[in-house]
């Protein structure tokens, strides 16, 4: 059985949906205008159980996911949405013992979902400019406890990114296609290269860069999610839903010659797949 120790990050979560994460320590309470839970109730006890404040008000004591973690993250920008990072990390192919790149880290929300995917082997090379959004970025990342498998760098990446053959790179940057020769350094061949941009004239000034820098297998993406209302009398849709976040744009470092004539050969068509022990026809 899960019991939680000193130390944890966990979830409390009341029938409101309304959410708090702490870091159990031994002598400390949770304080809010539900009530009070001294840490020590909680520690050695398992998780999953009901707990009560002393105003009465009722908590579950859950393990935070990678999702509560994001949505905790400090938003001084925009964080990738959840919905789009978890697609991410299968475009990217990321997991345990891989190298990814990513640019800029901002919050931290997504170098933190990276880094959950290719620990405890794996590395994560974030960069970004702006000094104020590393110290934001490295208390994410220090919270969630993945800090040690990445490393934060304080660095204009039109200078150039310091890994080679890097498994993935990955921009979240205003102008991506300004970084695409450097990108190109820094991945492997047939690397993995993702980007978000907000905006559709975005998409075709990176969808060029692409093009000219010697991408292949190039996709462009759009997730939207919709909730549903969880009463099983009356199911129906949420009234609200994450629409419209950002496009997400997928390739592979290409070698070789006439590389453009593999850049959207895919368009268009469904996903088929043969095994080796498939017959043609």
């Amino acid at each position: 059985m899960r019991e939680a120790k000193e130390g944890d990050l966990i979830l409390l979560l009341d029938k409101r949906g309304k959410r708090f994460l702490i870091r159990l320590t031994s002598g400390k309470r949770f304080e809010s205008h539900y009530g009070i839970i001294p840490h020590n109730d909680l520690i050695g006890q398992p998780l999953g159980r009901e707990v009560q404040t002393h105003l009465g008000r009722k908590f579950l004591v859950l393990e935070p996911s990678t999702l509560d973690l994001i949505q905790a993250t400090p938003r001084i920008t925009q964080i990738i949405y959840p919905k789009d990072a978890g697609y991410i990390l299968l475009r990217l192919n990321l997991m345990p013992g891989k190298r990814v790149v990513e640019a800029g880290t901002g919050s931290g929300a997504l170098t933190l979902v990276f880094a959950r995917a290719v620990m405890p082997t794996g590395r994560v090379y974030s960069y970004e400019i702006r000094p104020e959004m590393l110290r934001l970025a490295r208390h994410t990342l220090e919270r969630a406890g993945v800090l040690d498998y990445v490393e934060l760098k304080e660095r204009d990446i039109a200078e150039g990114f310091d890994e080679k053959d890097a498994d993935a790179l990955f921009l979240d940057l205003r102008t991506p296609w300004e970084y695409l020769s450097q990108a190109r350094e820094a991945l492997k061949p047939g690397g993995f290269f993702g980007a978000l941009v907000p905006t559709t004239n975005q998409v075709v000034n990176l969808l060029e860069g692409l093009s000219e820098h010697g991408f292949v297998d190039v996709e462009v993406e759009e997730l939207l999610l919709r909730p549903y209302k969880v009463v099983a009398e009356r199911l129906r849709p949420d009234d609200r839903m994450v629409a419209h976040t950002g496009y997400l744009i997928f390739a592979r470092k290409g070698e070789g010659a006439d590389l453009k004539a593999w850049f959207s050969f895919r368009r268009g068509r469904a996903w088929k797949y043969k095994a080796d022990d498939e017959d043609e026809g």
